[in-house]
């Protein structure tokens, strides 16, 4: 993952109205939730979660599809998996006492 990719998808979670969005989504697991329930679980106007949801869906952490007349929105795993592992892909690269634990294991 690029460094400028993972940025943008962090600074999305960093508005607490979208993290409350994405942990719910990720919480209905991959059936996901139609938005009308989601604006009804989380108690805010359909513009403000049409907003929030934009600006997720623009940074590939979720996806939306149509079922009918059903908007549903579905956490992307693969791309939170993606991003878990960038920021912990380096975890004590530099420290040379964890490495020296690590090989007398």
């Amino acid at each position: 993952m690029k460094i400028d990719d993972a940025a943008a998808r962090l600074e999305a979670l960093g508005n607490s109205t979208r993290l409350k969005i994405y942990r719910a989504l990720v919480r209905a697991g991959h059936a996901g939730m139609p938005v009308g329930r989601l604006q009804e679980r989380l108690k805010i106007p359909a513009s403000t979660l049409s907003h929030h949801v934009k600006a997720l869906v623009s940074v590939g952490l979720i996806s939306q599809v149509r079922e009918g007349t059903t908007l549903v929105c579905h956490a992307e795993y693969s791309t939170m998996q993606g991003l878990v592992d960038f920021l912990v892909a380096e975890c004590c690269a530099e420290e040379t006492q964890c490495k020296e634990t690590q090989s007398a294991a």
